[in-house]
């Protein structure tokens, strides 16, 4: 028997049983309006986006591969040693090289037992340097022995001040600079007794040419004539320096004395002249009577011993004539001393004149006879022989010397190697010892880093070396960077880029890795109004346009100007304010 709870829960689970049968029924079933109005579409409603104020920076991205940088192969120049004289005709290494940073003076490797050195240059090592080889390699070798503290003067030849200072940079690093070798220094002994065996051919055939025909007579007059030609020099040599001879001397003194005396003797009449002219003669006067006179007195008469009255002029013609006389005498004695020397110069001219005559003579006479003992000789059997001892032995001596010029101490071709810069970084050995050295030994790069990799065609357009960069690695490290080469085109039609980060910390343990570069291409000054690229139409007259939403459901147009794009938006100016909201579709 039920009880009316139980009863009052059964009443209750019925009635929701019927009412959920209804709701659902009631849900499934929709009149034809209500089905019409669920199957149209929504009313289209615009997509905006707000205007912002922010700065932009346009990048290209580029996928790259961090390095060190200018990686570059190293081969040798030619051969290591003395091998160019006839030794070993295998190069091969018996020191490989060794990865590790290479430094000025640095050995790289060894061949066959010698050195090769590492100096910085940019004139590529292209030849042995030799004694007395002159050019810019051997000014640029010069230039970094100085660098190492030998004192050298960079003269761009290879003197013996550089061979010293090479002998001593070898010794320095326990090697001895290459000297000549065996077969170079039997060759220059062959050389030498050439040159002696030729000069006793010549030695043998002139003294058969000379006793083969009667040509002792011949020198005889030669030796004469050369005498006497060297004596009429001498001869004219001395009398030229000797401007008067002994006996025109002593004419010219004689006419120079006669003419000092007849000035002496015009002197003394002149001056006893001037003498009589200053003192006047003076006139006699009357003494009295003291006795009777015998007759009328006519006149005063002079008493015996009176002085004479002073006042009358003396008598000076006497005088006057020896002074004319005097002075005729010195003309005279003058007119002599010229005759005296004329005549001493006269003489002189005649006698360098015969002196000159008997010089041309000589040489005249020395002429005659050396051509008589050249036919005399020419005449000879034996000329042929003694002329072809002397060519021989001229070309003996030329042989010799331009050996002897470049004999001595060398830089063998393949024992230096100019690098542009040093230092670097020896990246990859490419021989080991043992092997044959006929290629590249190793390849070394610089001691910095940089990522290597490429762009698009349509995009290196906009990447310019010297642009900023952000190298991004797969750790997050971030290191700024600078584009240094974009040029060419790669096999792929993509366009090579170079960035050099700026610092190399952190990232040796990298070296290998790909990353990411960020190359800065644009970037505002500050911030400005930005807004999506997808908003900006331009109209058929060509300007640019964005549509602002004034109203809910409706738009305005507003003319813009664009600047830079980037990451799809792009820098406008207009009337615009930061937040209006633009149409990015036409819905």
């Amino acid at each position: 028997m039920r009880t009316p709870r139980g009863k009052l829960l059964l009443v209750l689970v019925v009635v929701l049983a019927v009412a959920g049968t209804g709701w659902g029924v009631g849900a499934r079933l929709r009149s034809p309006a209500d089905e019409a109005a669920a199957r149209r579409p929504p009313v289209p409603s615009l997509v905006t986006v707000e205007v912002e104020r922010r700065r932009l920076v346009a990048t290209v991205v580029v996928s790259g591969t961090l390095e060190y940088g200018s990686p570059r192969a190293v081969s040798l120049a030619g051969v290591v040693g003395g091998m160019a004289g006839g030794g070993e005709a295998v190069q091969r290494a018996t020191r490989a090289p060794r990865r590790g940073k290479l430094v000025e003076g640095a050995v790289l490797m060894e061949v066959n037992g010698r050195p090769v050195f590492v100096f910085a240059g940019r004139v590529p090592m292209h030849r042995g340097i030799v004694p007395g080889a002159e050019g810019d390699d051997v000014r640029q070798l010069q230039k970094a022995l100085r660098r190492l503290g030998h004192r050298v003067p960079v003269t761009g030849v290879f003197d013996q001040a550089t061979v010293a200072a090479v002998s001593r940079f070898y010794a320095r690093r326990g090697y001895e600079a290459q000297q000549p070798t065996l077969e170079l220094r039997q060759r220059r002994d062959e050389l030498a007794r050439s040159v002696r065996t030729a000069r006793e051919v010549l030695a043998t055939e002139s003294k058969a040419l000379d006793q083969g025909m009667d040509v002792l007579p011949l020198k005889l007059r030669v030796t004469g004539a050369r005498r006497d030609l060297k004596e009429a020099e001498q001869a004219l040599k001395s009398a030229r320096a000797q401007y008067r001879t002994a006996e025109d001397v002593a004419g010219v003194e004689a006419a120079e004395s006669a003419v000092r005396a007849a000035e002496e003797r015009l002197l003394a009449a002149e001056q006893e002249l001037a003498q009589a002219r200053a003192t006047p003669t003076t006139a006699p006067t009357t003494a009295p009577t003291t006795g009777p006179t015998t007759g009328p007195t006519t006149g005063p008469t002079a008493a015996p011993g009176s002085a004479p009255t002073a006042g009358s002029p003396a008598d000076t013609r006497l005088l006057e004539l020896r002074v004319a006389n005097a002075r005729a005498d010195l003309a005279a004695a003058r007119s002599a001393l010229e005759r005296a020397r004329a005549a001493a110069g006269a003489a002189r001219g005649k006698r360098l004149a015969g002196l000159e005559k008997a010089v041309r003579a000589a040489r005249e006479a020395v002429a005659v006879a050396e051509q008589a003992l050249r036919q005399a000789r020419q005449l000879s059997p034996a000329r042929l022989k003694v002329a072809n001892a002397r060519s021989d032995l001229a070309a003996a001596r030329a042989l010799l010397a331009e050996f002897s010029r470049t004999y001595g101490t060398t830089v063998p071709p393949g024992e230096i190697v100019f690098l542009p810069r040093l230092p670097v970084r020896l990246h990859k050995p490419a021989v080991k010892a043992g092997e044959p050295v006929d290629k590249a030994v190793a390849t070394v790069t610089g001691a910095g880093f940089v990522v290597s990799g490429s762009v698009d065609a349509a995009e290196a357009e906009r990447v310019k070396a010297g642009l900023a960069a952000s190298i991004e690695t797969d750790s997050g490290t971030t290191v700024p960077g600078t584009v240094t080469a974009v040029a060419g085109r790669d096999a792929k039609g993509a366009v090579p880029v170079t960035v050099t980060p700026a610092s190399a910390k952190g990232l040796r343990a990298l070296a290998g890795q790909p990353v990411t570069v960020r190359v800065t291409i644009g970037a505002t000054g500050g911030e400005v109004l930005v807004v999506p690229v997808a908003a900006v139409v331009t109209a058929a007259d060509g300007r640019a346009r964005v549509r602002v939403e004034t109203a809910p459901g409706r738009t305005e147009e507003v003319q813009v100007r664009t600047g830079l794009s980037a990451d799809g938006a792009v820098e406008v100016t207009g009337d615009l304010q930061p937040g209006d909201r633009v149409v990015v579709n036409s819905g």
